[in-house]
């Protein structure tokens, strides 16, 4: 089903990470013609944050389903069509609203290509947004990709810039595993340069994006732009090494353990909550493999355990600051 396009050898351009995801999503369907998006207000709205605009025009209502508000039928639709041999990119607004598409996506997509012995795959892309904005509330604010790390058969991929938004988009659609795929709200109109004639990224590969000898700093969604202007500020004092996970599930353990034991000093940023969250299996992971290189314990800084509140200096107190991550990377390195 799939065509190469005769594309000029290099094509970079500047683009937000909503145009980013956009540009995937194009190339990805005028490849395969399997390739098909679901959700609500996809269609003629574009999406509630612009990322499927154009593309109902280009490809049709067909192609392009605006559904009902039904997070659990649309789930159940999409796992049927994936089986059915399309690839569809299913949207659901906030992942708040996961929550009633759970029983589809963890007890059947997660366990169908294992419970048929590998007759039946399910390449299906369930695309959401996570993370606190603009005095959302409780509802529209919550950042719950940890839940879907702990379910076998699910792969949970959260890229931070355009590229690899680009990148790993268009790798998930090609994926035959069910994934999820989480884009942190605040970053929708970070620009950055994409090439969009390069190769889709790999799942389960971290991107190391400042190298450092000090201080090994870990940083998901939002995070890892403010990680690398707490880099920069500190760059006199510290010299920090910024990761990237990009792949919560896989994580790259081996490319974890290596920064952690090249620098003997960890601090690992996330805006979901502490307890059970995405840093305490990092930490854990590294405290198994690399435990002896460690000089300091390992400092986490992520979001408070409390129901995200609608007033604006509350939710800011809810979730990691910048400030936060400066005395975090103090701290181990004996200056806090």
């Amino acid at each position: 089903m799939r065509e190469a396009l005769t594309l000029p050898s290099t094509n970079v351009q500047t683009l937000s990470f909503a145009q980013a995801l956009n540009a995937a999503l194009r190339q990805e369907m005028l490849v395969d013609d399997r390739v098909i998006l679901l959700g609500e207000d996809i269609g003629r709205h574009g999406g509630i944050f612009g990322v499927t605009a154009g593309l109902i025009d280009e490809f049709g209502p067909l192609r392009v389903i605006d559904t009902p508000i039904s997070e659990l039928g649309i789930t159940a639709a999409a796992v049927g069509a994936a089986v059915g041999g399309l690839r569809p990119v299913l949207e659901i607004m906030f992942d708040d609203f996961m929550t009633l598409a759970m029983d589809q996506l963890c007890n059947e997509a997660a366990k169908m290509r294992y419970m048929t012995g590998g007759q039946v795959s399910v390449p299906l892309t369930v695309r959401t947004t996570c993370g606190t904005a603009r005095s959302a509330a409780a509802h529209h604010s919550q950042s719950l990709y940890a839940w879907l790390c702990h379910v076998p058969g699910l792969r949970v991929v959260f890229p931070s810039t355009p590229q690899d938004a680009y990148g790993l988009l268009r790798t998930s659609i090609r994926d035959d595993n069910p994934i999820v795929f989480f884009e942190d709200k605040q970053l929708y109109q970070q620009k950055g340069n994409v090439d969009l004639n390069g190769e889709p990224a790999p799942i389960g590969k971290l991107r190391v994006h400042r190298p450092g000898r000090d201080v090994t700093l870990v940083a998901t969604g939002r995070y890892v732009p403010i990680a690398l202007s707490v880099a920069e500020d500190l760059k006199t004092e510290v010299d920090l090494e910024v990761i990237d996970p990009r792949s919560l599930s896989p994580l790259d353990v081996e490319g974890l353990l290596a920064s952690a034991q090249k620098t003997r000093k960890v601090v690992l940023v996330d805006g979901g909550v502490l307890q059970f969250g995405i840093t305490a299996e990092i930490a854990a992971t590294l405290y198994t493999g690399a435990f002896d290189y460690l000089d300091v314990p390992i400092e986490r800084v992520a979001g408070r355990h409390v129901v995200i509140p609608f007033s604006p200096p509350l939710e800011q107190a809810s979730i990691p600051s910048q400030v936060d991550i400066r005395t975090a990377v103090l701290r181990v390195m004996g200056r806090g």
